[in-house]
């Protein structure tokens, strides 16, 4: 009897071991681990890639930091005509471009507005425009690179042009006709536009330049890419072809003045 209980006991503990030997499937951590670390890298490229178009950003900033504008003098459109001009003429036709400095009135030094240079430069406008009737022209004519920066420049000199008739003078929306028969109706005291439009109605007849007393370039002024209208080349040519469709003429013999804004 004693034998037989010992035996099932002996048999429970081999059932007992052989339960406790069985190997359980334990969780892989350390395949787990792996997966963290890899997770890691792609955000640490993130940061580069982030950190490198920053960088970029401030390489550009740098650039249009240092291209500032420099004021516009009348040697730079007197140089600007001889190297335009040096190949078509001789030296005795370069010469006869050449404008006295009494030509030229007083410079924009960039800290006007428009209202306050035209101010400077014809101080006694009112009275000037109350003794203009001649119809077909203007008295002050304001030339610059473009239509929309026509009619910002006719937004700003509010303060200067008081009940003064201002006539655009640009090809945008705007015929040809349309603006002959503007001159023709009325006497008109300012006129803003681009040489091209301008030149095109000398050329009609729609436009008479001898009563203009100020023809004002708008200098100093840049686009979106930093260009004055003289560094846009077709602005350029169109300016010196009005130039030689009688301003020269007109500012030699001292009856036209010319301003750089």
């Amino acid at each position: 009897m004693h034998g037989e209980a010992s035996d099932g006991e002996g048999g429970g503990d081999t059932e007992v071991m052989q339960q406790e030997t069985v190997p359980v499937p334990v969780p892989s951590e350390e395949t787990k681990q792996p997966k963290e670390c890899f997770l890691i890298q792609p955000k640490e490229r993130k940061e580069n890639t982030t950190k490198t178009r920053k960088r970029r950003k401030k390489k550009i900033t740098d650039v249009l930091a240092k291209s500032e504008p420099k004021p516009g003098l009348p040697e730079d459109l007197q140089k600007l005509m001889k190297d335009y001009y040096s190949s078509r003429r001789s030296v005795i036709e370069l010469e006869e471009l050449n404008l006295p400095d009494s030509c030229f009135l007083k410079a924009n030094d960039l800290t006007h507005s428009l209202s306050s240079y035209l101010k400077e430069i014809c101080p006694k406008w009112v009275k000037l425009r109350k003794n203009h009737s001649e119809k077909k022209s203007v008295l002050m004519l304001i030339v610059c690179s473009s239509a929309i920066r026509a009619l910002e420049l006719i937004r700003s000199m509010t303060a200067f042009r008081g009940d003064s008739k201002v006539i655009k003078l640009f090809a945008k929306h705007i015929k040809v006709q349309e603006q002959v028969k503007l001159l023709e109706k009325r006497v008109v005291h300012l006129g803003v536009g681009t040489p091209g439009r301008i030149k095109e109605l000398v050329k009609q007849g729609g436009f008479n330049l001898n009563p203009l007393k100020f023809l004002v370039f708008d200098w100093n002024w840049r686009d979106q890419k930093l260009r004055r209208m003289m560094d846009i080349p077709e602005i350029r040519k169109e300016v010196f072809e009005l130039l030689e469709m009688g301003v020269l003429s007109l500012c030699k013999s001292e009856s036209l003045k010319l301003g750089l804004f």
